[in-house]
């Protein structure tokens, strides 16, 4: 049993390692270059540092905090070899994202709201989490709430007999609030343990959408006992410093619980997940490295930062 653990932590590992390729190159092989270019620890090696952050899409003030942390640490270890300052950054990477580190709760029922831009992979991310509870042994439900987009509702439900899990949906242009109060009345009488919630993929200046997701909180607030509900973000990671914009916003309304970053295979921007960890008062939960099922990880700080050495 031991040994089918361990085997199935390398095989989610290899899998983060290979996910997170274009970000390693994009950032650790500019790295290596100048570590292995500068001879002695100096205001042209921290200069060049900053600069490889920066160019990796994150934001200027979290490269500059990064700057500071490293600049501290290598001053208190008396690091005077050049090898050693990258063993340094590594250790402050993972205390940078580990600050920010909460896990998904694990009471139940829960309920889990999805939002973000069309686009951003939601509709995938709501399957993949729902695969990833019934693998648990969990009691899945899912609610359509995307009425304004055929499409959504449609992907869902072939997701939903993929999966072998219920979707609670009405027409197109049907209330979405009415959709989750039905999905709210079966969950309860069908004792269900994870009921996930799809919402419109409306752009963060649409305030007329932003209300519909108030209309929704009500319902679930006034209809449904629930022991711990998440408002989770999912953000298309090849976006880069534009899903801080789009965080910043949905927060604003909806108070995020946490984030799903998407796509991180797709791209050299995996760097945005620093100014997330630093700009925003929200974990990062879920990561996506692949297209399978098996690819959106639960977030864990220490095997990213691994994963990108």
């Amino acid at each position: 049993m031991e040994d089918n653990k361990t085997e199935n932590k390398k095989s989610l590992f290899g899998k983060l390692k290979e996910g997170l390729l274009k970000t390693k190159k994009g950032m650790m092989d500019k790295f290596d270059e100048a570590f292995s270019t500068h001879v002695k620890i100096d205001e042209d090696l921290w200069d060049e540092l900053e600069e490889i952050l920066i160019t990796s899409d994150i934001s200027m003030n979290t490269a500059m905090k990064l700057m500071e942390n490293l600049k501290s640490e290598v001053k208190n270890r008396r690091i005077q070899e050049i090898p050693q300052v990258k063993d340094v950054l590594k250790d402050i990477m993972k205390e940078f994202l580990e600050t920010e580190y909460v896990g998904l709760s694990q009471a139940y029922p829960i309920v889990l709201l999805v939002v973000g831009v069309n686009g951003a992979g939601k509709t995938t991310t709501i399957a993949k989490l729902a695969h990833r509870y019934k693998k648990e042994g969990r009691s899945v439900l899912i609610a359509a709430g995307d009425t304004f987009r055929a499409a959504a509702i449609e992907q869902l439900q072939v997701w939903g007999k993929r999966l072998d899990i219920n979707v609670i949906h009405h027409q197109e242009g049907s209330d979405p609030a009415a959709v989750i109060f039905d999905a709210v009345e079966s969950a309860k009488a069908k004792k269900i343990d994870v009921l996930i919630c799809d919402t419109a993929g409306r752009l963060h200046n649409k305030k007329n959408l932003m209300n519909e997701l108030g209309k929704i909180y009500k319902v679930l607030e006034r209809e449904y006992e629930i022991t711990s509900q998440e408002i989770l973000m999912v953000l298309d990671a090849t976006t880069g410093q534009n899903a801080l914009s789009q965080a910043k916003e949905f927060d604003q309304i909806t108070k995020l619980t946490g984030i799903v970053l998407t796509k991180l295979d797709g791209t050299a921007k995996g760097g945005v997940i620093f100014s997330i960890a630093d700009e925003f008062d929200i974990p990062v939960k879920f990561i996506g490295v692949g297209e399978g099922m098996e690819d959106l990880q639960v977030f864990d700080p220490d095997s990213f930062v691994e994963a990108l050495f």
